[in-house]
Protein backbone atom coordinates (compact mmCIF):
# COMPACT_ATOMS: atom_id res chain seq x y z
CA UNK A 1 0.00 0.00 0.00
CA UNK A 2 1.22 3.45 -0.82
CA UNK A 3 1.77 5.97 2.25
CA UNK A 4 -0.29 8.99 1.97
CA UNK A 5 2.47 11.45 1.35
CA UNK A 6 3.02 9.87 -1.97
CA UNK A 7 3.12 12.26 -4.36
CA UNK A 8 0.51 12.94 -7.70
CA UNK A 9 1.75 11.92 -10.84
CA UNK A 10 0.98 14.87 -12.53
CA UNK A 11 2.89 16.84 -10.16
CA UNK A 12 5.72 14.86 -10.79
CA UNK A 13 5.32 15.42 -14.11
CA UNK A 14 5.57 19.38 -13.52
CA UNK A 15 8.90 18.94 -11.56
CA UNK A 16 10.23 16.91 -14.45
CA UNK A 17 9.51 19.64 -16.80
CA UNK A 18 11.48 22.66 -14.33
CA UNK A 19 14.49 20.49 -14.32
CA UNK A 20 13.85 20.14 -17.93
CA UNK A 21 13.20 24.01 -18.62
CA UNK A 22 14.99 25.09 -15.88
CA UNK A 23 11.99 27.77 -14.65
CA UNK A 24 9.01 27.45 -12.77
CA UNK A 25 7.27 29.69 -15.21
CA UNK A 26 8.35 28.00 -18.36
CA UNK A 27 7.26 24.96 -16.93
CA UNK A 28 3.83 26.59 -15.71
CA UNK A 29 3.30 27.02 -19.37
CA UNK A 30 4.15 23.95 -20.96
CA UNK A 31 1.63 22.79 -18.62
CA UNK A 32 -1.14 25.16 -19.50
CA UNK A 33 -1.72 26.91 -16.01
CA UNK A 34 -0.09 29.21 -14.31
CA UNK A 35 3.12 30.24 -12.59
CA UNK A 36 1.83 30.72 -9.09
CA UNK A 37 -0.40 27.67 -9.79
CA UNK A 38 2.68 25.87 -10.10
CA UNK A 39 4.26 27.19 -7.61
CA UNK A 40 1.75 26.79 -4.99
CA UNK A 41 2.14 22.64 -6.36
CA UNK A 42 5.82 22.37 -6.32
CA UNK A 43 5.65 23.92 -2.56
CA UNK A 44 3.14 21.61 -1.44
CA UNK A 45 4.90 18.83 -3.19
CA UNK A 46 7.81 19.73 -1.13
CA UNK A 47 5.65 19.98 2.32
CA UNK A 48 4.79 16.19 1.23
CA UNK A 49 8.07 14.42 1.05
CA UNK A 50 9.37 16.74 3.73
CA UNK A 51 12.38 17.98 1.68
CA UNK A 52 13.61 20.84 -0.30
CA UNK A 53 13.73 20.36 -3.81
CA UNK A 54 14.21 23.47 -5.76
CA UNK A 55 16.63 26.34 -5.37
CA UNK A 56 15.03 29.70 -6.42
CA UNK A 57 17.19 32.45 -7.10
CA UNK A 58 17.08 35.46 -9.30
CA UNK A 59 18.94 33.66 -12.41
CA UNK A 60 16.03 30.87 -12.46
CA UNK A 61 14.87 28.14 -10.65
CA UNK A 62 17.17 25.16 -10.28
CA UNK A 63 17.52 21.78 -8.18
CA UNK A 64 18.82 21.05 -4.89
CA UNK A 65 20.31 17.35 -4.76
CA UNK A 66 17.69 16.01 -3.04
CA UNK A 67 15.44 17.33 -6.33
CA UNK A 68 18.12 15.85 -8.61
CA UNK A 69 17.17 12.34 -6.49
CA UNK A 70 13.36 12.46 -6.99
CA UNK A 71 13.07 13.71 -10.08
CA UNK A 72 15.70 10.99 -11.47
CA UNK A 73 13.10 8.54 -9.45
CA UNK A 74 10.50 10.48 -10.71
CA UNK A 75 11.42 9.96 -14.27
CA UNK A 76 10.69 6.09 -14.37
CA UNK A 77 7.36 6.66 -12.49
CA UNK A 78 6.10 9.17 -15.17
CA UNK A 79 7.22 7.15 -18.38
CA UNK A 80 5.68 4.44 -16.55
CA UNK A 81 2.02 6.60 -16.20
CA UNK A 82 2.65 7.20 -19.81
CA UNK A 83 2.67 3.92 -21.29
CA UNK A 84 -0.26 3.21 -18.99
CA UNK A 85 -2.21 5.83 -20.26
CA UNK A 86 -1.13 5.31 -23.50
CA UNK A 87 -2.37 1.40 -23.11
CA UNK A 88 -5.62 2.42 -22.12
CA UNK A 89 -6.28 5.06 -24.79
CA UNK A 90 -5.81 1.85 -26.98
CA UNK A 91 -7.75 -0.04 -25.60
CA UNK A 92 -11.10 2.87 -25.12
CA UNK A 93 -10.15 2.79 -29.21
CA UNK A 94 -10.66 -0.88 -29.69
CA UNK A 95 -13.70 -0.25 -27.39
CA UNK A 96 -15.54 2.44 -29.70
CA UNK A 97 -14.66 0.49 -32.61
CA UNK A 98 -15.73 -3.12 -31.61
CA UNK A 99 -19.16 -4.32 -30.14
CA UNK A 100 -19.92 -8.16 -28.76
CA UNK A 101 -23.49 -8.61 -29.01
CA UNK A 102 -25.34 -11.26 -27.46
CA UNK A 103 -28.95 -11.98 -28.49
CA UNK A 104 -31.86 -14.48 -27.89
CA UNK A 105 -33.08 -16.20 -30.99
CA UNK A 106 -36.43 -14.32 -32.03
CA UNK A 107 -34.36 -10.92 -31.99
CA UNK A 108 -31.45 -12.47 -33.46
CA UNK A 109 -33.10 -14.06 -36.85
CA UNK A 110 -36.00 -11.23 -37.03
CA UNK A 111 -34.63 -7.95 -35.64
CA UNK A 112 -30.94 -7.83 -34.99
CA UNK A 113 -30.00 -7.81 -38.87
CA UNK A 114 -32.16 -4.47 -39.85
CA UNK A 115 -30.24 -3.13 -36.55
CA UNK A 116 -27.33 -4.11 -37.99
CA UNK A 117 -27.77 -2.96 -41.55
CA UNK A 118 -29.07 0.52 -39.78
CA UNK A 119 -25.73 0.51 -37.74
CA UNK A 120 -23.64 0.14 -40.57
CA UNK A 121 -24.46 3.31 -42.09
CA UNK A 122 -22.79 5.27 -39.45
CA UNK A 123 -20.08 2.98 -38.52
CA UNK A 124 -18.84 1.28 -41.57
CA UNK A 125 -15.66 0.17 -39.92
CA UNK A 126 -17.10 -1.04 -36.48
CA UNK A 127 -16.13 -4.54 -35.76
CA UNK A 128 -19.46 -6.18 -34.32
CA UNK A 129 -20.01 -10.39 -33.40
CA UNK A 130 -23.23 -11.33 -32.83
CA UNK A 131 -23.50 -14.15 -30.32
CA UNK A 132 -27.02 -16.27 -30.31
CA UNK A 133 -28.45 -18.29 -27.07
CA UNK A 134 -31.90 -18.18 -25.25
CA UNK A 135 -32.48 -14.91 -23.46
CA UNK A 136 -31.25 -17.25 -20.05
CA UNK A 137 -27.81 -17.59 -21.60
CA UNK A 138 -27.54 -14.12 -22.79
CA UNK A 139 -27.75 -12.96 -19.58
CA UNK A 140 -24.68 -15.13 -18.78
CA UNK A 141 -22.56 -13.18 -21.29
CA UNK A 142 -23.26 -10.21 -20.58
CA UNK A 143 -22.71 -10.75 -16.45
CA UNK A 144 -19.23 -12.79 -17.30
CA UNK A 145 -17.93 -10.20 -19.86
CA UNK A 146 -17.72 -12.23 -23.00
CA UNK A 147 -21.26 -9.96 -24.16
CA UNK A 148 -21.15 -5.72 -24.23
CA UNK A 149 -24.63 -5.72 -25.23
CA UNK A 150 -27.45 -8.35 -24.57
CA UNK A 151 -30.80 -8.51 -25.67
CA UNK A 152 -33.60 -10.83 -24.18
CA UNK A 153 -37.35 -11.29 -24.56
CA UNK A 154 -37.78 -12.57 -21.26
CA UNK A 155 -41.07 -11.19 -19.11
CA UNK A 156 -38.13 -10.39 -16.17
CA UNK A 157 -34.62 -9.44 -16.16
CA UNK A 158 -32.25 -10.93 -13.38
CA UNK A 159 -31.05 -8.24 -11.24
CA UNK A 160 -27.47 -6.28 -11.94
CA UNK A 161 -28.44 -5.12 -15.02
CA UNK A 162 -29.21 -1.79 -16.58
CA UNK A 163 -31.81 -2.31 -19.12
CA UNK A 164 -33.93 -0.45 -21.62
CA UNK A 165 -37.30 -1.61 -23.68
CA UNK A 166 -36.76 -1.46 -27.39
CA UNK A 167 -40.13 -2.80 -28.60
CA UNK A 168 -42.34 -6.24 -27.95
CA UNK A 169 -43.08 -9.09 -29.49
CA UNK A 170 -46.47 -11.13 -29.72
CA UNK A 171 -46.65 -14.96 -28.91
CA UNK A 172 -48.72 -17.26 -31.39
CA UNK A 173 -50.01 -20.60 -31.16
CA UNK A 174 -49.44 -22.63 -34.94
CA UNK A 175 -50.75 -25.39 -36.10
CA UNK A 176 -51.09 -27.41 -39.58
CA UNK A 177 -54.38 -26.98 -41.64
CA UNK A 178 -54.34 -30.63 -41.49
CA UNK A 179 -54.03 -30.82 -37.80
CA UNK A 180 -57.39 -31.24 -35.66
CA UNK A 181 -57.27 -27.93 -33.64
CA UNK A 182 -57.11 -26.02 -36.91
CA UNK A 183 -61.40 -26.38 -37.03
CA UNK A 184 -61.41 -24.12 -33.86
CA UNK A 185 -58.77 -21.20 -35.41
CA UNK A 186 -61.91 -19.44 -36.27
CA UNK A 187 -63.14 -19.27 -32.81
CA UNK A 188 -59.91 -19.70 -30.75
CA UNK A 189 -59.36 -20.74 -27.42
CA UNK A 190 -60.01 -20.57 -24.10
CA UNK A 191 -56.44 -20.21 -21.84
CA UNK A 192 -57.83 -23.34 -19.43
CA UNK A 193 -57.74 -25.54 -22.86
CA UNK A 194 -54.19 -25.11 -23.40
CA UNK A 195 -52.51 -27.51 -20.77
CA UNK A 196 -54.14 -30.39 -22.26
CA UNK A 197 -52.81 -29.91 -25.60
CA UNK A 198 -49.69 -31.33 -27.36
CA UNK A 199 -47.96 -27.65 -26.90
CA UNK A 200 -44.35 -27.57 -28.75
CA UNK A 201 -41.93 -25.68 -26.32
CA UNK A 202 -38.66 -23.99 -26.38
CA UNK A 203 -36.13 -25.16 -23.59
CA UNK A 204 -35.86 -24.08 -20.23
CA UNK A 205 -34.17 -20.35 -20.21
CA UNK A 206 -35.91 -19.84 -23.33
CA UNK A 207 -37.80 -16.06 -23.20
CA UNK A 208 -40.79 -17.02 -25.31
CA UNK A 209 -40.99 -20.38 -23.08
CA UNK A 210 -41.01 -18.34 -19.96
CA UNK A 211 -43.05 -15.56 -21.34
CA UNK A 212 -45.86 -17.80 -22.76
CA UNK A 213 -45.74 -19.87 -18.81
CA UNK A 214 -45.96 -16.32 -17.05
CA UNK A 215 -49.03 -15.20 -19.59
CA UNK A 216 -50.83 -18.72 -18.96
CA UNK A 217 -49.94 -18.64 -15.35
CA UNK A 218 -51.60 -15.05 -15.16
CA UNK A 219 -54.60 -16.41 -17.08
CA UNK A 220 -55.02 -18.75 -15.24
CA UNK A 221 -54.64 -17.87 -11.58
CA UNK A 222 -52.16 -20.50 -11.06
CA UNK A 223 -48.76 -22.39 -12.36
CA UNK A 224 -49.41 -24.03 -15.55
CA UNK A 225 -49.17 -28.20 -15.81
CA UNK A 226 -47.14 -28.50 -19.20
CA UNK A 227 -46.90 -32.47 -18.93
CA UNK A 228 -48.08 -32.68 -22.27
CA UNK A 229 -45.43 -30.36 -23.47
CA UNK A 230 -42.55 -31.34 -25.97
CA UNK A 231 -39.66 -29.32 -25.85
CA UNK A 232 -37.46 -28.12 -29.19
CA UNK A 233 -34.40 -26.63 -29.00
CA UNK A 234 -34.82 -24.05 -31.71
CA UNK A 235 -38.03 -22.24 -33.35
CA UNK A 236 -37.02 -23.78 -36.73
CA UNK A 237 -38.05 -26.95 -34.97
CA UNK A 238 -40.77 -26.23 -33.23
CA UNK A 239 -42.17 -24.97 -37.02
CA UNK A 240 -41.04 -27.38 -38.57
CA UNK A 241 -42.85 -30.12 -36.42
CA UNK A 242 -46.20 -27.94 -36.44
CA UNK A 243 -46.42 -28.37 -40.12
CA UNK A 244 -46.04 -31.97 -39.81
CA UNK A 245 -48.93 -31.61 -37.59
CA UNK A 246 -46.67 -32.83 -34.29
CA UNK A 247 -48.70 -30.61 -32.10
CA UNK A 248 -49.16 -26.93 -31.27
CA UNK A 249 -46.13 -24.31 -32.19
CA UNK A 250 -45.71 -21.84 -29.66
CA UNK A 251 -43.31 -19.21 -30.87
CA UNK A 252 -42.91 -15.92 -32.43
CA UNK A 253 -45.56 -13.80 -34.39
CA UNK A 254 -42.54 -12.56 -36.47
CA UNK A 255 -41.05 -16.27 -37.00
CA UNK A 256 -44.80 -17.74 -38.34
CA UNK A 257 -45.47 -14.95 -40.57
CA UNK A 258 -43.86 -16.55 -43.83
CA UNK A 259 -45.96 -19.82 -42.72
CA UNK A 260 -49.27 -17.98 -41.78
CA UNK A 261 -49.43 -16.08 -45.16
CA UNK A 262 -48.22 -19.19 -46.97
CA UNK A 263 -51.01 -20.71 -45.36
CA UNK A 264 -48.61 -24.03 -44.20
CA UNK A 265 -49.57 -22.81 -40.82
CA UNK A 266 -52.54 -21.68 -39.00
CA UNK A 267 -52.99 -19.43 -35.68
CA UNK A 268 -55.26 -20.61 -33.16
CA UNK A 269 -56.17 -17.48 -31.14
CA UNK A 270 -56.66 -17.82 -27.19
CA UNK A 271 -58.76 -14.89 -26.16
CA UNK A 272 -58.07 -14.62 -22.46
CA UNK A 273 -54.11 -15.10 -22.71
CA UNK A 274 -51.47 -12.53 -21.91
CA UNK A 275 -49.36 -12.95 -25.41
CA UNK A 276 -47.43 -9.59 -25.58
CA UNK A 277 -43.77 -9.44 -24.32
CA UNK A 278 -41.19 -7.11 -24.20
CA UNK A 279 -37.69 -6.91 -25.92
CA UNK A 280 -35.13 -5.60 -23.36
CA UNK A 281 -31.59 -4.69 -24.32
CA UNK A 282 -29.51 -5.03 -20.87
CA UNK A 283 -25.21 -4.58 -19.75
CA UNK A 284 -23.45 -4.19 -16.98
CA UNK A 285 -23.05 -0.64 -15.60
CA UNK A 286 -24.93 3.03 -15.82
CA UNK A 287 -23.98 3.65 -19.37
CA UNK A 288 -23.41 1.19 -22.49
CA UNK A 289 -20.48 1.89 -24.69
CA UNK A 290 -20.72 4.67 -27.31
CA UNK A 291 -21.49 2.21 -29.69
CA UNK A 292 -24.07 -0.52 -27.56
CA UNK A 293 -25.61 3.29 -26.84
CA UNK A 294 -26.07 4.04 -30.73
CA UNK A 295 -27.21 0.13 -31.33
CA UNK A 296 -29.76 0.48 -28.56
CA UNK A 297 -31.20 3.69 -30.22
CA UNK A 298 -31.50 2.27 -33.51
CA UNK A 299 -33.34 -0.55 -32.33
CA UNK A 300 -35.51 1.61 -30.02
CA UNK A 301 -36.34 3.61 -32.57
CA UNK A 302 -37.04 0.65 -35.54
Amino acid sequence: MLPAWTPELATLDLLLSVAELGSVGKAAAAHGMSQPSASARLSRLERQLAVPLLARSAHGTGLTPNGEAVVAWAGDVVKAARTLTEGVRALQAVGQSRLRVAASLTVAEYCLPLWLLSLRRTHATADVGVTVSNSRGVCERVRNGQADLGFIESPTVPAGFTTRAVGSDRLALVVSPRFPLAARAAQGLRARDLPDLPLLLRERGSGTREAFLAGLAESLGEEPDARHAVELGSTSMILATARASGGVGVVSARAAATDLAAGTLVEVPVHDLVADRPLTALWLGREPTPLARDLVALADAV
